[in-house]
């Protein structure tokens, strides 16, 4: 970047550019728009939208520019308060921003340094949820994510549609069988993402799961920092945010994240207080995979254990998500808008909701419905879903992930799309590449909103 993105700490600014054309950019309803350069025009912005904008690298140059910053600098009036106009204020537009000094403002941009905090946080090893119990009533700056409003309200649709599968007498009944495979067909093409009812896992287990997970992020936090790790190596560990020090902003949550397939920890590796009802709901998730993998395979119109036969259904990763009550949920995300990597997704929420899938263009609510399991897959739709902060919690959610295991043996095995539903019509989109490559890419880019898959698209 010529000037990588940022706001102005101006009342206004005065920019005067030369001619070489998309040279600055300015952001406006999450998408960035080129500001041309018109002879004899000089762009103005204030700041009452707080607009994000930056400045492109070119390969022609040299590129020129003259900037006017209109602000306030007068000798001996440091503590005079700043704040919003008070007659733009009204109950349908409350107060957003706290009055501040200018001296205060000055020195908040001048000495924050967003790795220390970064560091800091991570060091303690108390998560997200230690910062809920020492009483914070105001959000750390990691977490903010600045265009978190503008997106929040853009296209929201509550629970419209959302498919919903019973699996009752799969398996019994040909015609029903046929009826279900056209049902998962349907949903995979439309939306990438269906809930499924009558799956065989009690609800019972579902509860215990939640609670298991419950008991371990509430568990004495001496105990809970002995499985504190960034070393995706290890089986089993906790932490807060896998890309951390990735991402543009935090999210507002802690993860318990464990292996279980094909080659599981030792049961004493597993946390003490939430071992037993992890192991049999995990054993209990693999036998329902295996059956929506036989579906999907069908609805492909491909052998039922194609997907199965090609090592789809050996790997299981769990994560237990821990959402604490955030004091300013309008800022920040439970989980950022992303799509899984995995090839299935298996997913239990509490009663709390707050998960949203996109369905075309339109955020979704994903209404909590009991005893269902939520499946998202990335063969017909890769879905972008997301999780928003609430000020009620702790909100609990267990996913677990379908994927490729990665021994040293599996490093070079290449991965692409199914040959067999390749054609002159249907050509690959994609790319073939290893696990490695495509495991290593997806943690470097964080949830960042982008599929990880369009970095392999040919």
């Amino acid at each position: 970047m010529g000037l990588s993105k940022h706001t102005d700490a101006t009342f206004l600014t005065v920019v005067l550019q030369d001619g070489w054309p998309s040279s600055p950019l300015s952001k406006s309803m999450g998408r960035c728009y080129p500001q041309s350069g018109i002879t004899g025009s000089e762009p103005g912005r204030h700041d009452a939208g707080k607009e994000i904008c930056r400045v492109l690298a070119q390969n022609v140059c040299p590129r020129i520019s003259i900037v006017f910053f209109r602000t306030h600098f007068k000798e001996g009036d440091t503590h005079r308060m700043y704040g919003p106009i008070k007659k733009f204020l009204s109950k349908e537009k409350p107060l957003v921003y706290r009055e501040t000094t200018l001296r205060e403002f000055a020195e908040l941009e001048s000495k924050y340094d967003r790795n220390t905090e970064l560091k800091a946080f991570d060091d303690s090893k108390a998560g997200v949820k230690g910062l809920v119990d020492v009483g914070l009533d105001k959000i750390p700056r990691i977490f903010i994510h600045e265009q978190h409003k503008l997106v929040e309200n853009s296209g929201k649709v509550s629970n419209s549609g959302i498919p919903i599968i019973d699996l009752e007498g799969l398996g019994k009944d040909a015609s029903l069988h046929n009826e279900i495979i056209n049902k998962v067909q349907y949903a995979s093409e439309k939306w990438g993402f269906f809930q499924v009812i009558n799956h065989g896992i009690p609800v019972s287990v579902l509860d215990e799961m939640i609670d298991g997970i419950r008991r371990f992020h509430e568990q004495d936090l001496e105990v809970k920092k002995q499985l504190y790790s960034r070393d995706y190596t290890q089986k089993v560990i906790y932490n807060s945010n896998f890309d951390l020090y990735q991402a543009q902003a935090a999210n507002w949550r802690d993860t318990l994240s464990c292996v279980l397939a094909p080659h599981p920890p030792s049961p004493e590796e597993l946390p003490n207080v939430c071992r037993d009802i992890v192991i049999d709901f995990s054993n209990k998730v693999m036998r329902l995979g295996v059956t929506l993998f036989e579906l999907l395979s069908e609805a492909l119109g491909l052998n039922p254990s194609h997907l199965k036969d090609i090592g789809c259904a050996e790997g299981l990763f769990f994560l237990g998500h821990y959402y604490p009550a955030c004091p300013e949920p309008e800022l920040t995300w439970g989980t950022s808008a992303h799509s899984d990597s995995s090839f299935l997704t298996v997913l239990l929420q509490d009663k709390i909701g707050g998960l949203q899938v996109l369905h075309e263009n339109q955020w979704v609510d994903v209404n909590p419905i009991p005893g269902a399991l939520l499946i998202s897959n990335d063969r017909f739709i890769s879905v972008n879903h997301r999780v928003f902060a609430k000020n009620v919690g702790p909100r609990i959610s267990v996913a677990s992930f379908f994927r490729t295991h990665l021994p040293p043996e599996n490093a070079s095995r290449l991965y692409g799309p199914i040959k067999e539903l390749l054609s002159e019509e249907t050509p690959s989109k994609y790319r073939e590449t290893t696990m490695k490559e495509f495991v290593s890419h997806y943690y470097m880019k964080g949830l960042n909103g982008i599929p990880a898959l369009d970095h392999f698209k040919l």
